[in-house]
């Protein structure tokens, strides 16, 4: 039995090399475990980061580019309303040259007409019956007809 005794001893010491060799194997195996995790949360925490900063920029340039076609509509119905006021205020100008022109051209007909008529007083025309009949013109109002023509 002695002999088995001498002749285990180096076999439990070879036994207990190779027990601590896999158990330095098996703690390697859980090191490069726990560091390729903890490189894959890494990894992971970079690319959410970018992720987020490349929204962030996308939000940004998105903003802006709403703001600069608001700004462009904007300008559009200013530059229309702009448009809208020169042509309605072209309109209304013509408009009062024309009743000029017809209010001036009225008072020559009439300043005629008591030039030409023998009346007792300017604004007391004498009437001709013929006329008054033709014209239904009350007595005493001058007669004549304006026929305006557009020009």
């Amino acid at each position: 039995m002695g002999n088995k005794c001498c002749k285990s001893a180096p076999d439990e010491d070879a036994l207990e090399k190779e027990r601590l060799k896999r158990l330095r194997k098996k703690r390697r195996r859980a090191q490069i475990k726990a560091a390729r995790k903890i490189q894959a949360w890494w990894r992971g925490t970079l690319v959410r980061r970018t992720l987020l900063a490349a929204a962030l920029w996308a939000w940004v340039i998105q903003n802006w580019w709403r703001a600069v076609l608001c700004r462009r509509v904007l300008q559009r119905r200013q530059d229309l309303l702009k448009i809208y006021v020169i042509q309605e205020e072209a309109a209304v100008r013509l408009q009062s040259w024309v009743r000029m022109w017809q209010h001036r051209r009225y008072c020559h007909i009439w300043h005629a007409l008591c030039i030409l008529q023998v009346p007792k007083s300017c604004f007391a025309l004498q009437t001709d019956d013929h006329l008054q009949d033709q014209y239904d013109v009350p007595p005493g109002q001058p007669e004549f007809h304006i026929e305006i023509l557009s020009v």
